[in-house]
């Protein structure tokens, strides 16, 4: 099997094993982080559009969005946990395995997207009872739900995609696609729901599209010959030694991220004892609080990359300096996107809720324990950053499980038991796990850093 390496993707390893570690990381993790920040806009108007058909249908979207991210934990987790092998091969310069490894993900994801589409696509309805979704939401919702898994299924890959040219560093070319999809996403959106006035399948519908304009691209720049990371049928490998390290990181990534939002789903199950329209406060209040976290998500995940990259050969000094550079980076957002949040709250709780005081109230006062999560989490991005680039999945699965099952839980367990806060509690649950997931962060940080530093052996 003959494979080789661009001249472009020969000059990027070089930048990341070599380059000034600051320049490197503003590199990488800038597109990817307003790729984050335009794919939360996204998820904004889609919110904005559906509260436009009426306050139960976006409620309707803000739960079964939960549950839409728990599924799609099955594909972001193969790619996250897949790609650091791939990175790790690349940074190594074993360009065979790199090619083995990019095909054999391909058609993992294949596998994996085919039984999924065969179990839920039949059995919706029953599956979002299973969840329990309250019963209004299934009756809007459940064709909404069929259609949102096909384009998940679809996300799948392209998400396989979108790690493989992150670990090339193409990181604009992610945002340029991204700003396609948002642009085709919302004006489809905008046409359904203003123009002919369609109701919440048509936002499915309008994801569906623009998600198929990625998998086009990815299957033209996936099928280019003679290129490492293009897939061949021929470079597909099932054996152990090429998919049980991918496998080992994968599964406990995937099992994190089923796992984080089926907490989400509890969470919003419980809410409902407070009324449909808390559910939908707070899933706006989440999306008001992802544009700030998400851009710190997007340097998570091109530090990882770099991380993984130097790791892989041999430069283990450079992957303490990228976590340092990352860290300083999502501290900044956390306070500047915080702060203008905070200033801009009354202007963007009306823009959701629209003429309905009380639902913008309920909005404030959730966001306004929530904001104060910006800068805990900015740390526990950072911290879980190198995690992954080092391959301590496990870590992050028990990182993730703390903040959901540990931090949020239970503390809304005895909130509502307790204390008569009432709709309040589900911005007070979200400030306490946020900023004590950022502590437990600081505490497996400092143990992963030392660790680091004593049996990797950096060089000086």
């Amino acid at each position: 099997m003959s494979v080789q390496l661009s001249k472009k993707d020969e000059k990027f390893r070089d930048f990341s094993l070599n380059g000034n570690m600051f320049h490197v990381i503003l590199y990488v993790c800038i597109p990817l982080a307003l790729y984050q920040s335009l794919t939360q806009i996204f998820k904004v108007f889609d919110t904005m559009m559906a509260a436009h058909i009426s306050a139960t249908a976006v409620s309707s979207v803000a739960y079964i969005g939960q549950i839409q991210i728990m599924l799609s934990a099955l594909g972001s987790g193969l790619a996250v946990g897949a790609s650091i092998k791939v990175s790790e091969a690349y940074g190594a310069g074993d360009w065979e395995l790199v090619s083995k490894r990019v095909s054999t993900m391909v058609a993992m994801c294949a596998i994996l997207g085919s039984a999924l589409l065969l179990f839920l696509l039949p059995t919706a309805s029953a599956f979002l009872r299973f969840m329990k979704t309250p019963e209004e939401f299934i009756s809007i919702g459940s064709t909404y739900f069929r259609i949102e898994i096909l384009a998940l299924v679809i996300t799948f890959f392209n998400n396989i995609y979108i790690s493989i040219e992150r670990a090339r560093g193409n990181s604009k070319r992610i945002l340029y696609m991204n700003m396609g999809i948002v642009a085709s996403k919302l004006a489809l959106t905008a046409i359904f729901v203003y123009i002919f006035h369609l109701g919440i399948t048509a936002i499915a519908v309008a994801t569906l599209i623009s998600q198929l304009t990625v998998l086009f691209t990815a299957i033209v720049v996936m099928t280019k010959k003679d290129n490492l990371f293009s897939f061949s049928s021929k470079a597909v490998s099932f054996k152990s030694e090429i998919v049980n390290p991918m496998l080992k990181l994968s599964i406990p990534v995937i099992i994190e991220k089923a796992a984080f939002a089926m907490g989400k789903v509890i969470v919003n199950s419980m809410c409902t004892v407070y009324g449909p329209q808390t559910v939908g406060a707070l899933g706006i209040s989440n999306n008001i609080g992802g544009i700030t976290t998400m851009p710190q998500n997007g340097f998570q995940e091109g530090g990882s990359a770099v991380i993984s990259q130097n790791r892989g050969a041999k430069k283990f000094s450079r992957t303490l300096k990228a976590f340092w550079c990352e860290l300083i980076c999502n501290l900044i957002i956390g306070v500047v996107l915080m702060s203008i949040s905070l200033l801009c709250l009354e202007q963007i709780s009306k823009f959701f809720a629209g003429d309905n005081p009380e639902f913008q109230e309920m909005i404030k006062g959730i966001y306004s324990w929530e904001a104060w999560g910006a800068i805990p989490l900015g740390i526990n991005a950072s911290v879980l950053s190198l995690m992954y680039g080092f391959g301590k999945t496990k870590i992050t699965l028990f990182m993730n499980f703390c903040r959901i099952f540990v931090f949020r839980v239970p503390v809304l367990i005895a909130l509502q038991k307790f204390t008569n806060y009432g709709s309040e509690s589900a911005g007070i649950v979200m400030g306490i796990s946020n900023f004590l997931s950022g502590m437990l962060a600081v505490i497996l940080g400092v143990w992963i850093f030392i660790k680091i530093k004593k049996t990797e052996k950096p060089e000086i």
